[in-house]
């Protein structure tokens, strides 16, 4: 189907579709339309009559997506022409009054890391401690809640990379969006309605290492893929930035930890966790918070191992002091720890004041 065609059956959405203030856009059955809008959910006018209405716009939405929904495909994902990630759920799988579409939009971005400063987002000594990892080849997670604005912190420190070389992003479902002269792009695809021609982000990635990258970077780990990228960044793939869901730096290490388990080799706990510390480096955690703001609430050294455990170490750190008119007031503050990996900075020409360690 043409782009003229689908634009025809989204018609219904156009509106919010054109609003650049719209990050997500919520049908919860045909009783509740819910938009987000700088962090926040805000409810939004039903454009579909009933629960029939609604049900025929998801069926002709996916079947112009190649993946119709119906009893033998209850649960579709899909890309629209502008980027923007759908998400269908069909009745008896939705027990809601119709499906559950959800839309996940990308408007064009017209920021750049001046502004996450700007939005009090971080701190100027974390931007430029995270700047000199990225151009220092350093391995770094990005970990957060659903809607911490991690992929898009991704998209613009891997903006940092140096032009001259060659990054393989590997993704599920496509999200990164680099300003990169040279960017090589997989995703994967789910299974047809048969089981049959799937493609994971694990066979992505072993099929990158035959790319000649200089870098990997995977859109978010989600399973035991993450086994492969640690084998790369222990076999001199260095630089690889991936991102994941997580509650703090230290859930990062046991979720890792987890999906390295999940692929079917047999390999002792201790062993992985040795791999993990010898893979990673730092890990930046972020937070979507009560007032609607995305900070990066703390940024960690995976410093090495304390007896069989993973070691890390604060680096930097949000620290919160109150609340004011439903803003949430704190300062960010080194937390005086010397990372162990400022030596590999320097020996890559990304010396840094020890001054930017020293607490507020």
């Amino acid at each position: 189907m043409n782009s003229e065609q689908l634009n025809e059956i989204l018609q219904p959405l156009q509106s919010l579709l054109n609003d650049v203030t719209v990050t997500e856009i919520m049908i919860d059955g045909a009783d509740r339309l819910l938009v987000e809008r700088r962090g926040k959910l805000e409810e939004a006018a039903m454009p579909f009559a009933d629960a029939q209405a609604l049900t025929s716009f998801a069926r002709q939405l996916t079947a112009a997506l190649g993946r119709p929904a119906g009893d033998d495909l209850p649960m579709v994902d899909g890309r629209l022409p502008d980027g923007s990630l759908i998400n269908v759920v069909m009745p008896p799988i939705s027990l809601m009054s119709g499906p559950v579409i959800t839309i996940r939009r990308f408007p064009p971005r017209t920021f750049d890391l001046d502004n996450l400063l700007e939005w009090g987002s971080l701190s100027q000594p974390m931007l430029d401690f995270l700047a000199a990892c990225i151009r220092a080849n350093l391995n770094l997670a990005i970990s957060g809640g659903t809607g911490s604005g991690k992929t898009t912190v991704l998209n613009l420190l891997a903006g940092l990379i140096p032009a001259e070389q060659r990054i393989v992003t590997v993704e599920q479902m496509a999200e990164v969006q680099l300003n990169h002269q040279r960017v090589v792009r997989l995703e994967g695809r789910p299974p047809d309605a048969n089981g049959k021609g799937g493609v994971t982000a694990h066979d992505l990635i072993v099929n990158a290492l035959k790319m000649r990258p200089d870098r990997i970077i995977l859109g978010e780990a989600r399973g035991p893929e993450v086994q492969d990228l640690f084998a790369a960044m222990n076999t001199g793939h260095d630089g690889c930035i991936f991102t994941l869901h997580a509650n703090n730096p230290r859930d990062v290490v046991n979720r890792l930890e987890t999906m390295v388990l999940m692929s079917d080799l047999s390999i002792p706990l201790l062993t992985i966790r040795q791999q993990m510390v010898s893979a990673l480096h730092i890990i930046s955690h972020q937070e979507r918070m009560h007032d609607g703001r995305r900070r990066i609430v703390k940024i960690s050294e995976v410093s090495g191992m304390q007896g069989d455990n993973v070691e890390l170490q604060d680096i930097f750190e949000f620290r919160q002091t109150g609340k004011e008119e439903g803003q949430i007031k704190g300062v960010f503050t080194a937390t005086g720890y010397i990372p162990k990996c400022l030596r590999r900075l320097h020996d890559a020409g990304e010396p840094l004041p020890m001054s930017l360690f020293t607490p507020q």
